[in-house]
């Protein structure tokens, strides 16, 4: 029971406490903030050369989408606080089933229809059971902490090499403004945690303070610049299916689609076990199966909004960890602000205006935060030969996924292509097969049933 305390403690808010309404729209500003919600839709637009026009809309539709997905995960489906946002993984098969339909005019009505029936898959997968079913078969507490290290290792290369080293502008300064900001996310978060009373409030609001600091320095370095947040239109309406196109179905189209889906779904386990782990809060075959609802409600749901699968974000894990704030109602205040986002052009572009290293800076350490929560989950396991090679093989693979180069992806079989373009999933399936195939030791196995057999003896006590 005490050691129980000791890790509550460690949230200052847990997922069901009471939260204002203002704190709420100040500590949900900040998820929103640290997620580069319009990276996704802004890469997709810049490679099937869709029209500034176009590309605004599209980034307006994630937003929403992804404020919808938020609000329907965090509190109807899983009811933990998990962030939707816009995956990577989709970036290629998306751009291969627009250039493939766009001779009949009809390219991106193809991927929203491959994309809809995907998500419907997924929400069957959730009704069923069928996904819990094997999670709770192959993911034992092993695999799961080893995926909670990966997810954080395998965006640390995208917070500093895509946001700090390859950003645009000088690098020096690119280091110098990330620097900046982590530094102050550190500074803040320690102060609330030394004065647990008034510095509270350093605590929880750390990572949006970090993003002014850096914003603010970044003004003094000459390098922020908000010229085209007084040219975009204050409000504005996406463009939605029904309205300004129409859905299109393909079945080679839908197939790779539902291989996306499987990616993707192996990639969101990793988010769940992240969240549940720093919401000190167990992951339930409940949570799960709603989960999953959840996940292919909010697909759903930016296909018909015009725009690419969501998925849950592990950075708002590491936030949560900072912060210690797991509210459920933040998340809610989130979602809101992502939907208040996609109407206002003006307001989607004052956001994707901060620079990348103030981002970077955060990020970076935020995907720590991911990282130490997984080590915290595999401490608690004992480690034979058998479990070292479960962590060793997808942490090696996580890092050789990130610099190998891209030609020799793009040169392997469709479905190889997709599977490694995300670290995670290839990384997370890898640990799955290992401890399933890889043997244990007798005298491992034997001292593993006298303790299960010892604590059976406790409880029942």
């Amino acid at each position: 029971m005490s050691e129980m305390k000791v890790k509550k403690s460690k949230l200052t808010v847990g997922p069901n406490d009471d939260v204002s309404i203002g704190q709420s729209a100040l500590l949900g500003i900040q998820h929103v903030l640290a997620m580069d919600v319009y990276v996704v839709p802004f890469i997709i637009a810049s490679i099937i050369g869709l029209t500034t026009k176009e590309s605004s809309a599209l980034i307006q539709s994630t937003f929403i989408a992804a404020g919808l997905a938020t609000i329907i995960q965090s509190y109807f489906c899983m009811k933990l606080p998990v962030a939707q946002g816009p995956s990577f993984i989709p970036i290629g098969a998306v751009a291969g089933i627009y250039f493939a339909n766009s001779q009949n005019g009809n390219g991106w009505g193809t991927v929203l229809g491959a994309s809809l029936i995907g998500a419907i898959l997924v929400i069957i997968l959730g009704v069923t059971g069928v996904f819990n079913r094997l999670i709770k078969a192959f993911v034992p507490p092993i695999v799961g902490g080893t995926i909670i290290f990966i997810v954080g290792l395998s965006l640390m290369p995208v917070a500093l090499n895509d946001n700090v080293f390859m950003a645009s502008g000088d690098l020096g300064q690119n280091i110098l403004l990330a620097t900046i900001a982590a530094s102050s996310l550190i500074l803040f978060a320690m102060i609330g945690s030394h004065f647990p009373g008034k510095g509270r409030i350093f605590r929880i609001s750390s990572v949006i303070l970090a993003l002014i600091i850096g914003c603010l320095t970044a003004q003094f370095m000459g390098i922020l610049d908000l010229s085209q947040v007084s040219k975009a239109q204050l409000l504005s309406v996406p463009k939605i299916p029904f309205v300004n196109f129409h859905f299109s179905f393909d079945l080679s189209s839908i197939l790779t689609m539902v291989i996306i889906y499987v990616v993707l779904m192996a990639e969101t386990t990793g988010t769940w076990f992240a969240v549940s782990n720093v919401c000190e809060e167990p992951l339930t075959d409940e949570n799960i199966n709603r989960g999953v609802v959840g996940e292919g409600i909010g697909c759903f749901i930016s296909s018909m909004l015009g725009t690419t699968p969501v998925t849950g974000y592990s950075t708002n894990a590491g936030i949560i960890s900072i912060t210690g704030v797991a509210s459920k109602k933040v998340f809610v205040a989130a979602g809101a602000w992502f939907i208040v986002f996609g109407l206002s052009g003006k307001l989607s572009t004052l956001i994707s205006s901060i620079p990348s290293p103030v981002i970077g800076g955060v990020f970076v350490i935020v995907c720590g935060i991911i990282s130490i929560s997984g080590l915290k989950v595999i401490k608690e396991v004992e480690i034979s030969e058998k479990e070292m090679y479960v962590i060793a093989i997808p942490m090696i693979l996580t890092i050789a996924l990130t610099l190998i180069p891209k030609e020799f992806i793009q040169s392997l079989p469709q479905f190889l292509q997709y599977l490694f373009s995300s670290s995670v999933a290839t990384a997370s399936i890898a640990a799955i097969l290992l401890n399933r195939l890889l043997p244990e030791e007798k005298a491992e196995k034997h001292k593993m049933e006298q303790t299960r057999l010892e604590k059976s003896e406790i409880n029942a006590v």
